[in-house]
């Protein structure tokens, strides 16, 4: 085990960029954003050639990420689902791929055009036990989020890993959610990870990223392969901000987790609640209102957390699924596993509890609910 790994994971995030300008030792690392590099000599190379190929602020990025989640290569890409994508086009077209039934709705999106086009055939789990009876010899990957997108359902990643792989299957896991400051993956079966990038790991609603990091060189060789065939690198620039937010990680997500608890609390004792889905884990939260009909009058009311999509940043976000992020997935499948049109999810930011808390009461009271 090196020096590096020997660190805390808190060690790590704050000394990500450090001492790598050797030429005038700056303490964060510059943003390199020159698109070509010169070759010393005829033959010879510096490692970077083109900034799509290999860019100097990107590869620190990408170097953290792969240590963070306890892996082999990291790579970052333009967007969340970038990484979704460059991670299922590693397996052979007509594979067939097992999928969670309750997953973000970008990514259900994406699987249903691929399955409608024949290019891929998947196959969907309602739960852990759908997951372990559906996985065969004919599935080559199996995607999981965990916990699940809105319902937050947490799986056994180490029991289906097991599964899959006697069933000669990879295993991809989204830890979007939970970061490796919560969850690592790879340390529990599963082959390649992914991130939205856009969310805690940047933190702060300034970026677009998305991350994949496998265990496996190979598999990183070809996917590196792939992401400069396709292009679908990370600038500069945002590799830059990907670096900066990293950085508080794991200060922001105890400070996420702690808010949670508290609002989870404070949820759990209101009359306008009829249930509430939190692992105990994180600052995700979702939960579904007693009355349907007062939603729009409960968000309109909120002054703190703000009526939006997307999740993981330093302030409180409230969404609606049914119309926002799970709106392509069509009423009766998101209904037939428990997604109901009375259900929201909050984000939970880094602010005082209690004004949060004192918001949502007060949403609650002038919606009438």
């Amino acid at each position: 085990m090196s020096k590096e790994q020997q660190q805390s994971i808190e060690t790590i995030l704050a000394q990500i960029g450090a001492r790598t300008d050797k030429a005038t030792g700056a303490l964060n690392s510059p943003v390199y954003f020159s698109t070509t590099y010169q070759h010393p000599e005829f033959g010879k190379s510096t490692g970077y050639d083109y900034t799509r190929t290999k860019n100097p602020t990107r590869a620190i990025a990408e170097e953290a990420l792969a240590t963070l989640e306890g892996g082999a290569v990291g790579l970052v890409t333009s967007s969340g689902m970038s990484a979704i994508q460059l991670a299922v086009e590693y397996f052979p077209l007509g594979s067939e791929i097992i999928a969670c039934r309750d997953l973000y709705g970008g990514s259900y999106r994406w699987f249903n055009q691929l399955n409608e086009k024949g290019a891929y055939k998947f196959k969907y789990a309602d739960s852990e036990e759908d997951f372990l009876r559906l996985i065969s010899e004919k599935t080559v990957a199996v995607f999981v989020e965990t916990p699940t997108n809105p319902l937050m359902n947490e799986l056994d990643i180490e029991k289906i890993s097991e599964v899959a792989h006697n069933n000669g299957a990879l295993v991809i896991v989204d830890n979007t959610f939970y970061t490796p400051i919560i969850q690592r993956p790879l340390e529990l079966g599963a082959d390649i990870v992914v991130h939205s990038a856009t969310k805690y790991l940047g933190g702060h609603n300034d970026l677009l990223a998305g991350a994949v990091i496998t265990k496996d060189e190979k598999i990183g060789e070809q996917l590196g392969f792939n992401l400069n065939t396709t292009g679908q690198v990370l600038s500069p620039f945002d590799s830059w901000l990907l670096i900066r937010g990293m950085k508080t990680l794991a200060l922001r997500m105890s400070r996420h987790e702690e808010n949670a608890a508290k609002i989870v609390a404070f949820l759990e004792k209101s009359d306008s609640v009829k249930e509430v889905l939190y692992t105990g884990r994180g600052g995700m939260i979702s939960f579904k209102v007693t009355e349907e009909q007062t939603i729009p009058a409960f968000i309109n009311s909120l002054k703190l957390f703000t009526f939006a999509e997307s999740l993981g940043g330093v302030e409180s976000l409230i969404t609606y699924p049914t119309t926002q992020t799970h709106a392509d997935i069509p009423a009766e499948v998101r209904e037939s596993y428990g997604l109901t049109d009375d259900l929201l999810r909050l984000s939970v930011g880094i602010e005082a509890p209690e004004d949060l808390i004192a918001d949502l009461e007060q949403a609650f009271l002038a919606s009438g609910d």
